[in-house]
């Protein structure tokens, strides 16, 4: 019987078993992870700890043990609910991965979709498509100063650019945007019930499942076509790669947007030297990825075996969350201080769309928004600034991925 206790973790003092402590969520700055993850990386970088949803597992706070365990096969894909509520028994089985859903597979079924993904979303491909985004940026700024301010930089904006990208890669009408956007929001609440998620997910596969046969008869050139005319997965399948993408494909790359945003204009000195040297705005892309890390909590792995790490044993069936938040302020891993933003700072791998094979497979086309939606933004409105006081600014801690909700500026 798999035990998902971390009950081989000891009190150097008395030799008992450590009793583990409450995962930290609660932030103190908007851009900064919760202070305790300063602590454990120095102290007790790999711990037991007692999640929000109430099961116990390991968290995972150096960048370096962060990088081994998303590189490791002997962590699984997650596929348990992280939500609050009463935690699955520890003998009970991992439930089957939806169909499509690759993110919660482990190999060979993962690498059977994912090699047949790789293809479309190359460095080479995403270059070819700039243009499109950096029209697609200059419109939604056009409408941005003809409305003028003071505006939600997330409702005018950072959330328009990235779902009118993948809404075009993967031939989704950009109309029915209302509809996948709350099912999005849905799936990723802190607070939503199993039943809820379960109720969001179900009705963005159906949406796209109904939009994947369209295409078989009549198809365009986007992905979901392209995946429908291949053949080698099931139609079942290709709702669920399309559903995955369409939710990571908009609102990670939103959130950075409007966070990011809001990032530079509270470091002033940095927007300054942004401003006086756009060369720079790669290096700053990597870097507000790296100091923001939208991924709110970490990574979940499952223990598929008994794995000596750190010095510890991680027995078969824990939870293991790969924080790679906190990863990407470890001090033994990037230069200066980074708990300091830097546009200057000398690029180091970082952790923003995690590590191994499952590494987000849309990271080249999130750089090429950021960087043109961020480019444009700066130079089209160089008086940007804030409508309300930053502390006014409703941020996204009750969410899986962190972010605004809203973001009034003004120019």
């Amino acid at each position: 019987m798999n035990d998902t206790r971390p009950g081989a973790d000891t009190c150097p003092e008395t030799g008992a078993p450590a009793a583990p402590r409450p995962q930290p969520t609660a932030r103190t700055c908007p851009f900064d992870p919760p202070e305790e993850y300063r602590t454990l990386r120095e102290q007790d970088p790999i711990a037991p700890v007692t999640f929000p949803d109430g099961a116990t597992g390991w968290l995972v706070t150096r960048h370096e043990d962060v990088r081994a365990v998303l590189a490791d096969p002997r962590f699984g894909a997650n596929r348990r609910p992280a939500r609050l509520g009463s935690p699955a028994p520890a003998d009970t089985p991992l439930p089957p991965p939806p169909p499509g859903m690759f993110l919660m597979m482990d190999p060979p079924e993962h690498t059977r979709i994912r090699r047949l993904l790789t293809g479309q979303f190359t460095v080479r491909r995403m270059r070819q498509l700039t243009p499109a985004v950096e029209r697609i940026v200059a419109e939604q700024l056009d409408a941005m100063a003809s409305a003028g301010g003071p505006a939600d930089l997330v409702r005018d904006f950072a959330l328009p650019v990235p779902s009118l990208v993948i809404c075009e890669l993967l031939g989704v009408p950009y109309a029915d945007r209302a509809d996948f956007q709350r099912d999005s929001s849905a799936m990723l609440r802190l607070d939503a019930t199993q039943e809820e998620a379960r109720e969001a997910h179900l009705a963005m596969h159906r949406y796209i499942h109904e939009l994947a046969l369209a295409k078989r008869i009549a198809p365009t050139d986007d992905i979901l076509s392209g995946l429908m005319q291949d053949g080698r997965l099931t139609d079942e399948e290709v709702a669920g790669v399309g559903a995955l993408l369409l939710l990571a494909g908009h609102e990670t790359t939103a959130n950075m947007i409007a966070l990011g945003t809001m990032c530079l204009l509270g470091n002033p000195g940095q927007l300054a030297a942004l401003r006086a040297d756009p060369s720079l705005m790669d290096n700053a892309v990597e870097e507000l990825l790296r100091y923001l890390t939208i991924i709110q909590f970490g990574l979940r792995r499952v223990a598929l075996e008994d794995v000596e790490l750190g010095g510890h044993r991680i027995e078969a069936g824990s939870t293991v969350l790969a924080s790679v938040t906190s990863g990407n302020r470890d001090a033994e891993r990037f230069s200066g201080d980074p708990d300091q933003l830097d546009v200057r700072r000398p690029y180091s791998p970082h952790l923003a769309f995690g590590h191994g094979i499952h590494q987000c497979i849309g990271q080249q086309l999130a750089r090429v928004e950021m960087k043109a939606a961020l480019s444009a933004l700066l130079d089209r409105f160089p008086g940007l600034r804030l409508a309300v006081p930053a502390e006014k600014v409703p941020m996204r801690d009750d969410m899986l991925i962190y972010g605004v909700h809203e973001l009034p500026v003004t120019w």
